[in-house]
């Protein structure tokens, strides 16, 4: 696999990131590229360009587009999809438990990443709902009780702090975002964009080495 350093920021809250998180292991497989799945929250960053709203909702011509083409994506991709009853939800409490797994580089941060996803955008369920969050950990067979309570903590409630910091420091303005070795990709339709620049790079980099 590739050593070059690819970056997946994704939010829960996120419509497009759902596809994104459902198709990138499998794309960045078959591209030879290793993901880091990085976890961040875009109300601040919202909130810094003057919404306090998500842009689908500020802006409901743009909203109805979005709907319209995340269906028809699904469609393509043979995702699930069930339009969300309330529009963004709270993921602050599943971007908490993904920053834990990241902290701790544990392997089931994918699998919790999608399940969320699913259950939002196609299950209509309430994300922000600690049982909710709870009931998927325990699908997942993990401890969910102790690992809600661990994401809770005030050191990781600073690691999300710090990787929604970092998300602004590297130009991030939506999700999902890729970023190549400090390239930014943005949006779901630059997925396989950001691999073949990853591949790229890292020819180039394994020729640079000979």
């Amino acid at each position: 696999m590739s050593t070059v350093d690819f970056r997946f920021w994704f939010e829960f809250g996120s419509t497009y990131s759902y596809l994104s998180a459902c198709r990138i292991e499998n794309a960045a497989s078959a591209a030879g590229v290793t993901v880091s799945w990085e976890p961040f929250l875009l109300s601040p960053i919202f909130t810094e360009q003057g919404w306090d709203d998500s842009p689908f909702n500020v802006y409901p011509a743009k909203g109805r587009y979005m709907w319209r083409d995340l269906e028809r994506l699904c469609a393509s991709y043979g995702l699930p999809f069930i339009k969300p009853s309330r529009f963004p939800r709270n993921g602050l409490l599943a971007a908490r438990v993904a920053c834990l797994a990241k902290a701790l580089s544990e392997p089931w941060l994918p699998d919790f990443a999608r399940t969320v996803y699913r259950a939002n955008f196609a299950e209509d369920r309430e994300i922000g709902d600690a049982a909710v969050i709870r009931s998927i950990l325990d699908s997942l067979e993990l401890p969910g009780a102790e690992l809600i309570e661990q994401a809770g903590t005030t050191e990781n409630k600073r690691l999300l702090h710090e990787q929604t910091r970092q998300a602004g420091e590297l130009g991030i303005f939506g999700a999902p975002s890729f970023v190549v070795e400090g390239e930014l990709f943005w949006g779901d339709d630059r997925l396989d964009h950001a691999l073949a620049w990853a591949s790229s790079r890292s020819a180039e980099n394994s020729e640079n080495a000979r």
